[in-house]
């Protein structure tokens, strides 16, 4: 190979839809939605450590427990909004929602 390293390339579409079923199909979207749900919650982690928050005291402004923020930032959890809302209220955040592109 002239001291070259091969690159080897690969479909990643194609890849997706064999670990996680064809676009459009029941599986996708079962996997898309927990991925989001992971997503989410670690988002709302990141932001909590930021606030230097712990989870209990999280937990105590919204009228949870702590278990309820830890299942939420590992993606087992998605909240309600209305519970996402008083999430990222007592994080002293806003949320914006703007349209795609």
């Amino acid at each position: 190979m002239n001291g070259k390293e091969e690159i080897k390339m690969f479909d990643v579409d194609a890849q997706l839809d064999a670990a996680f079923g064809k676009e459009g199909t029941e599986e996708r979207k079962a996997a898309e939605d927990k991925a989001y749900a992971f997503f989410t919650g670690q988002i709302i982690e990141e932001a909590r450590k930021k606030a230097r928050m712990t989870q209990e005291e999280l937990a105590e402004k919204i009228g949870t427990n702590k278990s309820y923020i830890s299942r939420v930032e590992t993606g087992k959890t998605e909240p309600r909004i209305s519970t996402f809302y008083r999430i990222i209220n007592a994080l002293g955040l806003n949320m914006e929602l703007t349209p795609a592109l």
